[in-house]
């Protein structure tokens, strides 16, 4: 079967070694990029709680407090992605394992087992693609966290310096 395959697209062949491999790389990155989004959420947690140990003016405190809320929504979110990622990771694991096994099935005119486990490949595949949609709206969202709160300080450094400079 597989020999057919190569002999009328050679192409065909590729793809079934190829795309697995780089599905499943593209979402390891996607979880290594995650978790270190996530570490970064908790270091500025950790500096913003720092801050607001010190002596604040009441708007300070504030947009502070707005921060931290903002960072906790954004590693919820970024908790969200980072499962989703692993829930592909594993899906596209999978899914390359049961293929090996439905072509050797295949290979060996077993019925109905080849369609089955096609079937389960299948689903595995589209349960992965689903978990990486699922994790970059997630990161979409957790960016657009991000770039309220440097928004934000942005406006307030401009202020602060516009004060310094009258």
């Amino acid at each position: 079967m597989v020999a057919d395959l190569a002999a009328h697209n050679p192409f065909a062949l590729l793809t079934l070694i190829v795309a697995p491999a780089l599905l499943t790389n593209a979402t390891s990155l996607l979880a290594l990029s995650t978790s270190n989004r996530f570490l970064r959420a908790g270091e500025r947690m950790r500096a913003l709680a720092a801050e607001l140990e010190k002596e604040l003016t009441a708007e300070e405190a504030k947009w502070r407090l707005t921060h931290v809320t903002r960072i906790e929504n954004q590693a919820m979110l970024l908790l969200d992605a980072l499962r989703a990622a692993y829930v592909s990771l594993g899906s596209f694991v999978s899914a390359s394992l049961i293929s090996i096994v439905g072509a050797g099935l295949a290979s060996q005119e077993l019925r109905p087992g080849a369609e089955i486990a096609m079937g389960i490949g299948l689903t595995l595949g589209f349960i992965g693609a689903g978990g990486i949609v699922w994790a970059s709206v997630n990161l979409f969202r957790a960016t657009q966290l991000s770039l309220m709160n440097i928004s934000e300080e942005a406006n307030i450094v401009r202020a602060r310096a516009a004060q310094r400079h009258r």
